[in-house]
């Protein structure tokens, strides 16, 4: 069953007198359960494509389904809902709240979709220790590596169990043995639960771990079973 569907989607941006085309009629499908690598040089257009599929921004034309659902037709607290109940997000920078410990970022995607304090806490408690990070969860972010705080951004990412987790460069901060255990914590998460992963990466070590492979180079698909 597809989960993501792009249909001759465009973003296209006036500069000056310029129109500059971030993406220029992308189609693309994504099955649910599937693991797909986005590749690309910097500027072609793959972090665009992400943000439309985490309905982040919206399509200048075409459009963008999600679980069957057009985007397009979405409201913006339609769109929050989908996002907060479909869709994780990990970033290259972990964004994560300096002044919050580990458990209490993970929690608070639960917080915001209104979940008691004792079944918020179990949650974020049962995430951390998947991701190996159950002696950390009182620790702040400046506290832990940057690994670490990778793991703690995919615990937060899992809490509202969402069926898509969308990751741009997910290891581009880190050194290569902290991004092998991310990219193995990512990979366990396709196989053994069914979760839908599209990642975003120039680093030919980490498209690797995906099931298809995407390149991408200014604003085209230009090569990749789409």
């Amino acid at each position: 069953m597809e989960e993501v569907v792009l249909e001759d989607v465009y973003k296209i941006y006036t500069v000056g007198m310029q129109k500059v085309y971030a993406l220029n009629g992308v189609s693309l499908k994504v099955d649910k359960g599937e693991s797909v690598a986005i590749m690309g040089p910097s500027g072609s257009g793959k972090s665009t494509l992400l943000n439309m599929i985490g309905c982040l921004d919206k399509p200048t034309r075409g459009r963008v389904l999600i679980d069957r659902v057009d985007t397009s037709q979405l409201g913006d607290d339609e769109l929050t809902r989908l996002r907060r109940e479909k869709i994780g997000f990990i970033f290259q920078q972990y964004n994560l709240i300096p002044t919050l410990t580990a458990l209490e970022n993970v929690e608070l995607p639960m917080i915001f979709r209104g979940l008691n304090v004792r079944k918020r806490e179990e949650r974020a408690k049962e995430l951390l220790e998947k991701v190996g990070l159950e002696r950390e969860m009182d620790r702040k972010p400046t506290e832990l590596s940057g690994g670490q705080q990778q793991r703690v951004a995919i615990a937060r990412a899992l809490a509202n169990n969402p069926a898509i987790l969308l990751c741009d460069e997910p290891t581009g901060n880190l050194d290569t043995k902290s991004g092998e255990i991310i990219m193995e914590i990512l990979t366990n998460l396709n196989k053994e639960e069914g979760v839908t992963l599209v990642i975003v990466t120039h680093d030919p070590a980490i498209s690797g771990y995906a099931k298809r492979i995407i390149r991408i180079r200014d604003g085209k698909i230009v090569e990749g079973d789409t």
